[in-house]
C-alpha cells in the first residue's frame, strides 16, 4: 500500500515509544502568489522581420575562350573594308620605226616586229601612200626600230605610262635634230604611246605638247585586211597635203 510511516491515535500498550521528530507536523508549503503578466503591447504597424544585411554579390566577368576569341577576330577581318590591290598591267609589246620623207616624220608600227624590206607588202602601201602626199616614196630610215618593253627583265617600271614617256623623249629629241612640219602615227601603238589618243582618233590631226602637229593613221596590216578604210585616210590626207606642200616649194 506504499505506507511509509503509519502512526497510531492512541498509545500502544507493549509497544516501543515512538521516535519524537516522527510526531512533528511539518509546515505547510506556502506558494508565493505569481504576479500577472501584462500582454504587451501591439504595435499599430507590423513588426517587419529582421533581415540579415545584405551579402556582397560575387560578380563574375565572363572570359572569353580561345575558340570565340578565333571568331570574332574572323569575323572582324570579314567585316574589315577590303583594300584593292591594283591589278598588274603587264607591259605593251610592240615595234615602232621612225622614217623621214621631206619635212614630215613618220613613226610607223612594224607589223611583223621586223625591220621593213624593200619588198614587203607593208613598206609597198607605204611608199603608195607618200607619192599620194606629195612626198618622196623613199623614206629615209632614222635610227633603230623602237621595241617594247625594252628588258626582259629587271625591276624597271615597263607599264604604259614608262612606254609613253619613251616614245615621246624619243620624238622630241628627234625633232630637236631636225623639225618638221608634221608628225605621222601610223599604228595604235604609235598614237597610243606618242599621241596619247586611241583608234577613234584615226584619221584626225591632234596637237601634242612637245611634239606639236600629229596625224594619227591606222596601221599598215589594217589597211591592208580592211581597204575601206583607205578612202577616209585619202580623205583626211586631202585637208592637211597644203601644209607639207608649201613647205617644199
Amino acid at each position: 500500500m506504499q505506507v511509509v510511516n503509519w502512526l497510531p491515535r492512541t498509545e500502544l500498550p507493549f509497544a516501543a515509544p515512538s521516535r519524537p521528530e516522527l510526531l512533528e507536523m511539518p509546515e505547510p508549503l506556502v506558494v508565493a502568489p505569481v504576479a500577472p503578466v501584462a500582454p504587451a503591447p501591439v504595435a499599430d504597424s507590423p513588426v517587419e522581420p529582421l533581415v540579415k544585411p545584405a551579402e556582397r554579390v560575387k560578380i563574375e566577368v565572363p572570359r572569353p575562350s580561345l575558340a570565340s576569341t578565333r571568331t570574332n577576330a574572323k569575323v572582324e577581318e570579314e567585316a574589315a573594308p577590303v583594300v584593292a590591290r591594283a591589278p598588274v598591267v603587264p607591259p605593251p609589246r610592240f615595234a615602232l620605226q621612225l622614217l623621214r620623207a621631206g619635212r614630215c616624220l613618220l613613226l610607223v608600227e612594224l607589223p611583223t616586229g621586223e625591220s621593213f624590206q624593200t619588198r614587203d607588202p607593208a613598206y609597198l602601201l607605204l611608199k603608195d601612200m607618200l607619192r599620194a602626199a606629195g612626198l618622196p616614196d623613199s623614206p629615209q630610215i632614222v635610227g633603230e626600230p623602237v621595241r617594247w618593253p625594252l628588258l626582259s627583265r629587271g625591276t624597271m617600271d615597263q607599264g604604259p605610262e614608262a612606254a609613253r614617256d619613251f616614245v615621246q623623249g624619243f620624238l622630241s629629241a628627234r625633232l630637236e635634230d631636225a623639225p618638221c612640219v608634221c608628225v605621222w602615227l601610223i599604228g595604235l601603238p604609235a598614237v597610243r604611246f606618242a599621241g596619247e589618243a586611241n583608234a577613234e582618233s584615226f584619221n584626225r590631226e591632234l596637237q601634242v605638247e612637245g611634239l606639236g602637229s600629229v596625224w594619227a593613221l591606222p596601221g599598215l596590216e589594217l589597211l591592208m585586211e580592211e581597204p575601206q578604210r583607205k578612202a577616209d585616210v585619202w580623205q583626211a590626207m586631202r585637208r592637211l597635203m597644203a601644209r607639207w606642200k608649201e613647205s617644199n616649194e
